[in-house]
């Protein structure tokens, strides 16, 4: 008996993983605020910051993927249980979330949760992604929502909305690896990348918006418009 025993394998736990999808065109504090409290309130094990190849929705970065990659690396050196996941990158093409997250499921199997992360205004717009009603197949969906968010979804994406809601996160984690929508209230900082893009561009600096070691980045390889050496606004 006891020998038998000690041969039983210890039952699996399921981890916790969320996804923080975007351009990062450049990452910024308001990327990483939310992708940290997100993190905490949510439980998370690990939580991939996925910059995108090609945005389906949007214009094509500013900088390069390459760049993109780095500057992510560089903001989340040393930040325990923040990684960077370059899956769309080195798949190429348009990037589609419905794509990752198959891949991603296809690693994890059935028992670990997985939570993709989106904004209130993008998750308004959901309908316009690829297969949008096949997301909850993979993962659960978490809405972050501010005060003062007013953007309303169509009728059609309401309703499935309401029949997939989850008004309790953790439960939600504890009952199911996938499949609810998950609203989660945070205080996201008012930073964004155009902004930030746009300040660079007009030589004006940019300093305490974004980690310091991803604006010696972005002058160091003039991107943005940045000019070298303008990094701090201190001496040469």
């Amino acid at each position: 008996m006891a020998e038998g025993l000690r041969g039983a394998a210890a039952p699996l736990v399921p981890r916790r993983i969320g996804l923080l999808g975007g351009t990062f065109d450049p990452v910024h504090h308001g990327h990483l605020r939310m992708a940290l409290e997100a993190a905490e309130l949510l439980g998370l094990d690990e939580l991939r910051l996925v910059p995108v190849n090609v945005p389906a929705l949007r214009a094509q970065p500013g900088a390069t993927p390459e760049q993109r990659l780095d500057m992510l690396c560089l903001a989340t050196a040393g930040m325990p249980g923040l990684t960077v996941d370059d899956r769309e990158l080195r798949r190429g093409g348009v990037s589609y979330s419905i794509d990752t997250l198959r891949e991603i499921r296809l690693d994890l199997g059935d028992l670990h949760r997985l939570c993709m992360i989106v904004g209130e205004d993008a998750f308004a717009g959901l309908e316009r992604w690829k297969e949008w009603q096949r997301l909850l197949d993979y993962a659960h969906i978490v809405v972050l929502t501010r005060p003062g968010d007013t953007v309303a979804p169509g009728a059609t994406l309401a309703a499935w909305t309401a029949e997939h809601l989850e008004a309790d996160p953790a439960a939600a984690l504890r009952a199911a690896s996938r499949g609810r929508i998950l609203r989660l209230a945070l205080t996201q900082l008012a930073i964004s990348s155009t902004h930030v893009r746009a300040l660079l561009a007009d030589g004006r600096n940019a300093r305490f918006l974004l980690p310091e070691p991803v604006l010696e980045y972005i002058h160091a390889h003039r991107i943005y418009g940045a000019m070298s050496g303008a990094a701090t606004g201190g001496s040469p």
